[in-house]
């Protein structure tokens, strides 16, 4: 069995390290295509570094995120390969271009079924319309699953956990005992916040001078590793307030170290939401919905929007629950994911 696996973003080069490895150990062929929607060192090649990754088979370096200029060139790709399947992960534009490229080969969609409610968000359309198009709808949760059967989506549903889990849980005791990324930034443990905003609505300047004002009220230093889209706004008229240290992208072990250590994590990313209930570290996200409902739903994460009142006060009561149920998968996803190709 051939398959090519298609990343673009950190989530998906994080994604794609258990299931590579879970994959060769069953003996499937994986050819593995870097569109280069993140092409900055820290967001990019970095990952493949320290997660110790093959580099990819085919580096497009494409350095844009627009699904027409990256869809020709992928299927040029898999009518190279010629892959069995073709296998994308959760909901960025790499996601929509690796699908729609697959032509007659099938899909499969890692991270199936997510759903925020919020269609003004572009991910929330690639998300679908990656679903409709996919042959093989992995899901990290019954929630998810059922999502698609009530959507009536035409593909085989297979409920096998979150493997940015099965990554998180064998790297995050790891990140704490290699990196030294608290004392170069001289922080104590849960002394301080971690913040990153990335999302397009979010780097809007107006939004973004009203996250950051918010910011500034949070009692202590809030620590911002920032996409390079959100520097390129903050450093016009959006200026971060005095506690709010805006740095250069962290490799993934140095980020990993940081966040499981903060006394807070505030957000627009998805993968992070799910990373700090992971890590038992209470997330503010700073969106009007998300599709990590269950976070949520249990206490340990709290939507706030860009209201700077309500960021300030979720973070002052920022707190996780006395019961904090599992969530999202068991650190097995990408064994059973590998398992269900092969039985296909």
């Amino acid at each position: 069995m051939r398959v090519l696996s298609v990343v673009g973003n950190r989530p998906q080069f994080i994604k794609s390290g258990p299931l590579s490895v879970a994959l060769h150990e069953r003996e499937i062929a994986e050819v593995v295509v870097h569109t280069g929607q993140h092409y900055d060192q820290e967001l990019s090649q970095v990952f493949f570094d320290q997660l110790e990754l093959p580099p990819p088979d085919h580096t497009l370096d494409l350095q844009t995120a627009d699904v027409g200029r990256m869809e020709p060139v992928i299927a040029e790709v898999v009518a190279v390969e010629q892959p069995d399947w073709v296998l994308v992960y959760g909901d960025t534009n790499s996601t929509l271009a690796g699908t729609r490229a697959a032509g007659e080969t099938p899909v499969a969609h890692v991270e199936a079924g997510m759903r925020s409610g919020d269609l003004t968000m572009p991910e929330e359309h690639n998300r679908i319309e990656v679903d409709r198009l996919s042959s093989l709808l992995l899901c990290p949760d019954e929630r998810s699953a059922q999502t698609l059967r009530d959507e009536g989506v035409t593909g085989r549903v297979e409920v096998v956990g979150d493997v940015m889990a099965d990554a998180s849980f064998k790297l995050a005791a790891i990140a704490r005992e290699r990196s030294p990324i608290l004392a170069v930034l001289e922080v104590e443990p849960r002394a301080y916040a971690v913040a990153t905003v990335h999302r397009q609505a979010n780097v809007q300047p107006d939004r973004l001078a009203r996250i950051l004002e918010g910011l500034g009220r949070i009692d202590g230093p809030v620590i911002f590793p920032a996409h390079p889209r959100t520097s390129a706004v903050a450093s016009g008229r959006c200026q971060p307030p005095d506690n709010v240290r805006m740095i250069q992208p962290l490799g993934y072990l140095d980020f990993a170290a940081l966040a499981s250590q903060a006394r807070v994590i505030l957000t627009d990313s998805g993968g992070l939401q799910k990373e700090a209930y992971w890590y038992g570290v209470p997330c503010v996200t700073m969106r009007p919905s998300t599709e990590w409902k269950d976070t949520v739903e249990v206490g340990a994460n709290v939507l706030v929007d860009d209201d700077p009142d309500a960021i300030a006060a979720a973070a002052a009561d920022a707190a996780m629950p006395d019961h904090r149920p599992q969530l999202y998968g068991d650190g097995h996803a990408a064994d059973r994911i590998a398992d269900v190709l092969i039985s296909l």
